[in-house]
């Protein structure tokens, strides 16, 4: 398969390489790691179920972010990565759901009803740590929303987080030459229909503020 891939991809290839499947990752994640001549993936074990040429397709990904303006490939889009698209754009439909909390759940009923008429089907929902710097986040393979926890009791900025979160699952993402675009023109557009959109982002980085105050006084406090 990597050779495929690599075939499909570079005509003179002087690199070594390997690939790794481990179950450290997260459902269909992967990455790729150069040191000196050598090359080597890594991928979810998920990923062995997957038919050799969207596996290519996945490798030729990752092998144009990482071999940016070392090595000009024959091409910046192939068969292979337009399966892989695919493929990735679909997952959400096999994916398990089995991992919710009510206060996301109600969230989500919420925003789905008011943005998006109801036809947004229920996702994963589960609470991320106390991050200041990443709110939430949408994982296309699992199929999941994770939300930061410093949005527990504002429901209001939650809701706006979250249609935030669901609109990445609405658009997915898309592709120009080699780099991978997920805040697109239509995302950008859509993001702007929340409600008191201006207002709200205000309060967020008002409450971001705060919270980023707080947690320094308590380092003062410890240390």
């Amino acid at each position: 398969m990597l050779k495929q891939a690599i075939d499909g991809l570079y005509s003179d290839f002087p690199y070594n390489y390997s690939i790794k499947y481990s179950g450290k990752f997260k459902s269909y994640r992967a990455n790729v790691k150069l040191r000196g001549k050598d090359i080597e993936f890594g991928l979810s074990k998920k990923w062995k179920g997957v038919s050799d040429e969207i596996q290519a397709g996945l490798v030729q990904e990752l092998l144009l972010k990482i071999l940016k303006n070392r090595l000009r490939p024959k091409c910046k889009k192939t068969q292979s990565m337009e399966l892989y698209d695919i493929f990735m754009k679909k997952l959400h439909l096999v994916a398990p759901k089995d991992k919710s909390d009510p206060i996301l759940e109600a969230s989500f009923v919420r925003v789905n009803a008011k943005y998006f008429n109801g036809l947004l089907d229920m996702t994963n929902l589960v609470w991320g740590n106390h991050s200041l710097s990443k709110l939430g986040s949408y994982e296309y393979g699992s199929d999941t929303i994770s939300i930061s926890e410093v949005l527990r009791d504002d429901y209001e900025l939650l809701d706006y987080v979250m249609y935030h979160e669901m609109l990445h699952k609405k658009h997915k993402f898309t592709r120009n030459k080699s780099r991978s675009y997920h805040h697109t023109a239509a995302f950008k557009r859509d993001e702007q229909a929340f409600e008191n959109n201006a207002l709200i982002e205000r309060r967020l980085n008002r409450l971001l503020v705060k919270k980023r105050f707080s947690f320094r006084n308590v380092l003062k406090e410890i240390f």
